[in-house]
Formats: C-alpha cells, structure tokens, sequence
C-alpha cells in the first residue's frame, strides 16, 4: 500500500533528526571533533586524554578526520532511521534510502569541514553578511555551531524528503 507521504516525512524527519544529534554528540570521538577542520595553514594540537600526548595535524589528518566522522554520522542515520521506519511499518525504497544517504553524507562532510576562512559555511556566512554572527562565541552563543545546526536540519529536511519516495506502509 502506498505510504500517506505527509505522515511518513514527518516519521523519517524526526528519525533523520534525532540519529543526528546522536551521531554528532554521542558517537563522534574527541579526536575527529577537534581535528577534522585542520589544515596545513590552520593546524591542530591534540591531546589524547588518556596518555596526554600532544600531536599536531594539517589538511591530510583534518580530511580524513571529517571522513571518518561522516562516515559513522551516516552509519548513525542509516541504522536509526532504518530501525525506525521499520517498528513504523515504513517501507523506504533501498534507492531513495541510498539517495537520502547520500546527501547526508556530502553535505556533512561539506560543513564539518571547518577549514578557518576557507570553511563553506564561514564562506557563506561572510557573503550574506552573517559573517559577525558565525565568528560569534561569547553571551553564551557560538554562530558557527547554530549556523552548522541550520545548515544539517535544513539539508536533512532534503533528505528525508528524498527517502519518502516510492516509500509504502506495510
């Protein structure tokens, strides 16, 4: 039977919401959080908390740092939303599933990849003139993390948009 559309966006939407905040907070590791924006110009120092040893990281160590977090933030939505849509009774065609991951994935990758003044989103911000607002960290706000929330919750709307389709209910 097919899926009254409306219901089961608003389904894969919360799922897709909340596998998110889950892969972005409980699954990413120290590690990729603070090396995934460094670059060669812009590298980053870390301490691994157990031994306390310091070690720096350019561009490549930063790119593969915002791979592997993308790659276990999109595992994170894969299993929640499939888990999900399946105690629903969803059916999402494994191509419009594969699709909405998909997006997901290059558009994470695209935004967490927080190169500093070469970032997309700081790129961005700067060119609407949101740029005071991204660099923003003090009255208990931090821009570049709201603007990063907005960026996902909007390109995760896309997303399960995409995975309703040829979705039924069983």
């Amino acid at each position: 039977m097919h899926a009254h559309r409306p219901a089961v966006f608003a389904a894969l939407l919360g799922l897709t919401r909340a596998a998110s905040e889950i892969g972005d907070f409980w699954i990413q590791s120290h590690f990729c959080a603070l090396v995934k924006g460094a670059s060669d110009d812009h590298p980053v120092t870390y301490q691994d908390p157990v031994t306390e040893e310091k070690t720096t990281h350019g561009t490549a160590d930063g790119r593969k740092a915002c791979l592997q977090h993308c790659l276990t933030y999109t595992a994170t939505q894969a299993i929640v939303a499939g888990a999900g849509a399946r105690a629903l009774g969803i059916r999402v065609h494994p191509a419009a599933a594969a699709a909405a991951l998909a997006i997901s994935f290059t558009t994470h990758y695209a935004a967490d990849r927080r190169v500093p003044g070469k970032g997309l989103l700081e790129r961005i911000a700067t060119k609407i003139g949101k740029g005071g607002f991204y660099k923003l960290a003090d009255f208990g706000m931090n821009g570049a993390f709201h603007l990063d929330s907005a960026w996902h919750h909007g390109w995760e709307t896309v997303a399960a948009m995409v995975a309703t389709t040829k979705a039924t209910t069983r």
